[in-house]
């Protein structure tokens, strides 16, 4: 067990099956991510750094992928969604599209990738 899986052990209902989906699909995507802890929330972490959180807030659940860059990016993938600098908000009843999650997860992923190897430079 950890902070993900506790996490959404706390969820009922729509919240904890729109969560347990985008943890779900970050899983699948990136098989090498932990379980941990980053800015305070229960996250996904690869390679040493956070790659996802996903949570639940009173009045939306929000995803947090650790970079503005990756936003920018999706910008026009993630209309109607409400976005902030760091996260994207959607409903349990309205959830990302699965392929916009992937994207994201994705390009998380690679940007993290691309850190660390220029890292090692």
């Amino acid at each position: 067990m950890g902070e993900v899986s506790e996490y959404l052990e706390t969820l009922g209902g729509p919240e904890h099956d729109a969560v347990a989906r985008v943890v779900a699909r970050a899983r699948t995507l990136v098989p090498d991510a932990e379980e941990g802890v980053s800015y305070g929330m229960p996250a996904l972490r690869y390679r040493g750094s956070p790659l996802l959180s996903v949570m639940s807030t009173k009045h939306h659940l929000g995803l947090y992928p650790f970079s503005p860059a990756v936003l920018e990016g999706m910008a026009d993938q993630l209309q109607g969604f409400r976005t902030t600098k760091g996260s994207v908000s959607f409903q349990p009843e309205a959830p990302l599209p699965d392929d916009v999650v992937d994207r994201i997860v994705a390009a998380r992923r690679d940007e993290i990738d691309l850190m660390r190897d220029v890292s090692k430079k």
